[in-house]
């Protein structure tokens, strides 16, 4: 699927109201820092994250120049002010961390 199309199908299947709802709800739990209802939306987070990889048959590539952020990308433009949310700055430190170690692994 392209990413447009993977855009529309999660628009499609979550209207506005509750793409807003589920980034606020965890933009709260973030800020009271309440473990057990942060990974409670963290997990529907990752499940719809999951989808999107999934449709993208997408992962990272052994050179980290070619890296590029298109499932970040289809989830913030699905999900407004996910980027504000320290799940999306995870997924972002998760992939920085896995093409630093992949880039160490390859100059050896």
């Amino acid at each position: 699927m392209k990413p447009e199309e993977i855009v529309q199908s999660l628009k499609e299947q979550y209207n506005r109201d509750l793409r807003k709802q589920i980034v606020k709800n965890i933009l709260q739990h973030e800020k009271s820092n309440d473990k057990e209802a942060i990974q409670s939306s963290y997990n529907i987070l990752n499940q719809i994250f999951s989808y999107v990889l999934n449709q993208l048959g997408w992962n990272i590539t052994q050179d980290s120049s070619e890296w590029e952020d298109t499932p970040l990308q289809v989830m913030s433009e699905a999900f407004p002010q996910l980027k504000s949310t320290k799940w999306y700055q995870d997924q972002l430190l998760q992939v920085e961390q896995s093409i630093k170690l992949e880039s160490d692994m390859l100059q050896k």
